[in-house]
């Protein structure tokens, strides 16, 4: 009996194997997690660095609105909403989408039927 004790005591397993599970458990984080989060700001800067007078834009805040002028001097823009065609200065990082605007949006061809 004492031999079998001893012989559980002396098998500990090594130091590799039980920082193994952790290590797997972070690369798994990595690419579940950070990867698609870089890619999401990578495509978020370059959404608003492409936006230009005209484009229909929504915000954080839910506000739906054309760009009307852009600042670059101080990284906002001033959005035309409508109805009244109110012109509100936002910050360019509080853009969140762009929406498609002209025929592809309604489907029109521009023909008129008669």
């Amino acid at each position: 009996m004492h031999n079998l004790l001893g012989f559980f005591i002396q098998q500990q397993p090594s130091q590799l194997l039980q920082i193994l599970p952790m290590v797997l458990i972070m690369v798994v984080f990595y690419f579940l997690l950070f990867l698609p989060m870089q890619r999401q700001k990578k495509q978020q800067k370059a959404m608003v660095d492409s936006l230009k007078s005209g484009d229909v834009v929504v915000t954080s805040g839910g506000i739906v609105g054309t760009v009307y002028r852009i600042n670059k001097e101080d990284d906002t823009l001033v959005l035309q909403v409508k109805p009244d065609n109110i012109k509100l200065q936002i910050s360019r990082a509080s853009v969140t989408a762009t929406t498609v605007t002209g025929p592809a949006a309604t489907g029109s061809t521009g023909e008129k039927k008669s």
